[in-house]
């Protein structure tokens, strides 16, 4: 992955944002097919906003919406230790500041 991935693998860290990863105990074939469905509602959702049509973008949102809580990206977490959501803090603002400090490169 091109983003550094937290030691506990529930986040990747982006321009120094936390976003939660999928959920790693899907199955591979679930995993495919659900981020195939997400890929292609991101297309639809941005043909949809080209085209002007209100309708169909939130048509094509909520498909977007369905496919990262059905891939654990948003939603109730997959993790079950009872640990917070950090989903979309700043690194720097969470247990994990330590850490994204230490990372060569870190953005």
């Amino acid at each position: 992955m091109k983003y550094p991935v937290t030691p506990d693998g529930r986040y990747f860290v982006v321009r120094g944002r936390l976003w939660r990863c999928s959920n790693p105990g899907l199955p591979a074939d679930r995993r495919e097919e659900l981020t195939h469905t997400l890929m292609e509602a991101r297309r639809d959702k941005g043909r949809a906003m080209r085209a002007g049509d209100e309708e169909g973008r939130e048509r094509a949102r909520q498909r977007v919406d369905a496919a990262k809580k059905a891939l654990g990206e948003r939603g109730p977490v997959w993790w079950t230790d009872g640990a917070q959501d950090w989903n979309r803090h700043l690194a720097k603002n969470t247990p994990y500041a330590d850490w994204f400090a230490a990372q060569p490169g870190r953005d």
